[in-house]
């Protein structure tokens, strides 16, 4: 299969990746001040879930979709308080992971810059008084 044929999905490495680095993001979020109230319940569910919807964004199977429906993020993250600040330190945690996992070059440019995105959607609230320090 030639490079152009190939999506994110395939070029990260495909399911064993995402599982990785699923497995080196939730600890931080779970240990984190600002992120560890929104993650309540079952990290396993909740890696499991993350999972599926990375693989579907990045053009593997559209394993989220099937069992969940549409994404619509936005609108499944609306019950939480998701304030700029939130945001950066879920990125934070994301480029840690990205790290710990050793995902580098352009593939990681893009498949962060994605990311970046998402989280920049998901903002639903002001910072208020919290601080990312």
């Amino acid at each position: 299969m030639d490079i152009t044929s190939q999506t994110t999905y395939d070029l990260i490495g495909g399911e064993r990746s995402l599982q990785q680095l699923v497995e080196a993001f939730y600890p931080k979020v779970y240990s984190d001040p600002l992120l560890s109230p929104l993650f309540n319940g079952d990290m396993n569910e909740i890696m499991r879930k993350q999972k599926m919807f990375l693989t579907q964004l990045l053009g593997g199977p559209p394993l989220y979709s099937r069992e969940f429906g549409p994404p619509a993020m936005r609108a499944r993250h609306m019950p939480f308080e998701i304030t700029p600040v939130r945001a950066q330190a879920w990125l934070r945690c994301m480029r840690e992971a990205l790290d710990e996992v050793e995902m580098d070059g352009t593939i990681r440019e893009l498949f962060f810059a994605r990311l970046s995105q998402i989280a920049g959607i998901m903002v639903n609230a002001s910072d208020k008084n919290e601080r990312e320090d």
